[in-house]
């Protein structure tokens, strides 16, 4: 990955990182005896990880691998070298939280505003024109247009204020996965349960990414999205109930 690294800072930190792995690996076939070549499809896939989700994403991944390591060397802290080893694992870690600056990470914070007011509005309006309209197309346009009206809005507020646009990219992302199940089936209740679907795992995609890349919990973040969501969108299943009601409709 250092070799298509344009960044001077993140390069050099990698090559140091990369010569402390070298001498663990020399120190290794020493005690062992083996000498083994690198995993190929490992090197493709987290080349890859890096090109698609940030050098910080992929090295965070390899570090949370690297930390079930530095238990290991530190089991035989007796054994020559081994002990260096485990404090060098920890060193990697500490390098790695300060050493990126990309720019997709100083935007992250637009992003999870932008995910979390959209799944959270989203899915209580769908929720709610789903008994309102009861009608699979018609929930998919008023989604929409709800949605992507909300998104440029979001979009234009937020180019004024940064000059960038990624809150309302990640908004029009989230509305677009979450009305596909109204406009693909024509059974409400389950494009209704597709949906919610949809809104978890993106919850659980997105904040897997965000505490890999922030080292902060998984669990907690994703639990209290995923609440959240939850909490908004039955009620309004039950506002879009009574509205239907009281409006007299008989769709």
């Amino acid at each position: 990955k250092q070799a298509i690294e344009k960044d001077s800072k993140n390069k050099n930190v990698l090559l140091d990182i990369a010569a402390d792995e070298r001498r663990h690996y020399i120190a290794l076939r020493e005690h062992t005896g083996k000498d083994v070549s690198a995993n190929g499809v490992q090197v493709i896939f987290y080349v890859w990880l890096a090109r698609l989700f940030g050098l910080t994403f992929a090295t965070r991944q390899l570090e949370i691998n690297e930390k079930n390591v530095s238990g290991v060397y530190s089991q035989y802290s007796e054994l020559e070298h081994f002990a260096e080893m485990a404090l060098d694992e920890e060193k990697h870690e500490q390098q790695l939280i300060g050493m990126i600056n990309e720019e997709r990470l100083s935007y992250m914070g637009s992003v999870v505003l932008g995910l979390n007011d959209a799944l959270v509005e989203f899915t209580g309006a769908l929720a709610g024109f789903t008994l309102a309209l009861n009608d699979t197309k018609l929930i998919a346009l008023t989604g929409s247009i709800t949605g992507i009206a909300a998104a440029l809005s979001m979009a234009s507020s937020e180019y004024l204020s940064t000059k960038s646009m990624y809150t309302g990219i990640a908004y029009v992302i989230t509305v677009v996965a979450l009305v596909m199940p109204f406009v693909l089936l024509t059974n409400t209740l389950a494009a209704l349960g597709i949906m919610l679907l949809m809104a978890l795992l993106i919850i659980a995609f997105f904040n897997y990414y965000y505490a890999v890349a922030r080292n902060e919990s998984f669990r907690r973040r994703f639990i209290e999205m995923a609440i959240l969501s939850f909490s908004v969108a039955a009620p309004s299943f039950l506002i879009g109930y009574l509205l239907k009601i009281v409006a007299g409709i008989d769709a």
